[in-house]
């Protein structure tokens, strides 16, 4: 059983210019997944925004998102934990044990690419949940 911890940051439209950024940094391509390039339907306008970016490198994983224009964006208080797991009940376990006092943003669910969640613990700590689905499965 693993878990994996790697920082999650939300831009507010320009998460492609800023993980291009960190890309050249770091002297990796960035993989970048809009809105547009998903199966499941769409919000209005949310087409040419970022849904999922990383820039990998042997160390580490730099992952982002832009907003979901529901709120004000407040950068500096635009970084996320998420944790990745390969074991389902693990990843329901630590969800529960974290949400408990806190606030479930997303609840664990299904999704085409993994089960993913989202909940902030009752520190004020926002946590991902995320399990990816093997391809061919």
């Amino acid at each position: 059983m693993s878990t994996g911890l790697n920082p999650y940051l939300h831009f507010d439209g320009n998460c492609a210019e800023a993980m291009a950024f960190y890309g050249g940094v770091f002297g990796v391509e960035p993989h970048i997944l809009r809105f547009s390039d998903s199966p499941e339907p769409v919000p209005e306008g949310m087409g040419d925004r970022v849904m999922h970016a990383t820039v990998a490198t042997g160390g580490f994983a730099l992952m982002a998102s832009d907003t979901m224009k529901q709120g004000p964006f407040l950068p500096g208080n635009n970084v996320l934990l998420s944790l990745s797991f390969d074991d389902a009940d693990e990843q329901t376990r630590v969800f529960e044990a974290l949400q408990a006092g806190g606030q479930v943003i997303r609840p664990l669910e299904d999704h085409f690419w993994g089960r993913f969640g989202m909940c902030i613990d009752k520190f004020g700590v926002h946590w991902m949940f995320n399990k990816e689905t093997p391809h061919g499965s």
